[in-house]
């Protein structure tokens, strides 16, 4: 079996649901979460599972140097995000069907050093139904504001995906099928 019938990415901006679709697809799918690293808090108010590695900023910059992330930005935030490279060959190795959450920019970069990875995009209806998502979610003021410029700038990148589904509102079930529908179909497709 390929990479790319065995490793698939899972993308959108803050608040479109790609943590809920995760979620779902395990109802229906055995998969493997490819684990990020990051130097962000841990968030004490999340009902999902917070699938990262967390580390400080020195530790993350030493990994740099000693060249063990098979990829990594520094986000608008100002926190880096990355996975390394034993983390791609433990998904990869394991019998699962391995799912990668990441951002546009390390999209760019995985169909740069991957091309056969199948992406797809979880996208809004709107910007408006993503504020009021984030304002839900009790982020404040100046956070979604930096999130809705940041979603701005992200839709720009929408045709480096392979697959776009939107997620509207109240129809998260109806999103996760779409997307195990297009995993069974690329994942069958050997």
């Amino acid at each position: 079996m390929s990479i790319k019938n065995k490793l698939f990415i899972i993308s959108g901006p803050s608040g479109a649901g790609e943590d809920s679709v995760i979620e779902g697809l395990k109802k229906f799918l055995s998969i493997e979460r490819v684990v990020t690293t990051t130097t962000r808090k841990k968030r004490s108010d999340v009902f999902i599972e917070d699938p990262y590695y967390f580390i400080s900023k020195e530790e993350f910059k030493k990994g740099i140097n000693n060249d063990i992330f098979f990829e990594y930005a520094k986000e608008d935030n100002n926190q880096f995000y990355g996975v390394t490279k034993k983390e791609i060959e433990r998904v990869i190795a394991s019998d699962k069907i391995g799912i990668w959450k990441i951002e546009y920019k390390g999209v760019i970069t995985i169909k740069k050093l991957m091309p056969e990875v199948v992406s797809i995009l979880i996208a809004i209806s709107s910007l408006e139904i993503l504020k009021q998502r984030l304002f839900k979610r009790g982020e404040n003021e100046e956070f979604i504001r930096r999130r809705i410029n940041y979603a701005r700038e992200w839709l720009k990148y929408e045709n480096i995906y392979n697959y776009k589904v939107i997620n509207y509102e109240n129809k998260l079930d109806e999103t996760i099928d779409k997307v195990k529908e297009i995993i069974v179909k690329e994942y069958n497709n050997k």
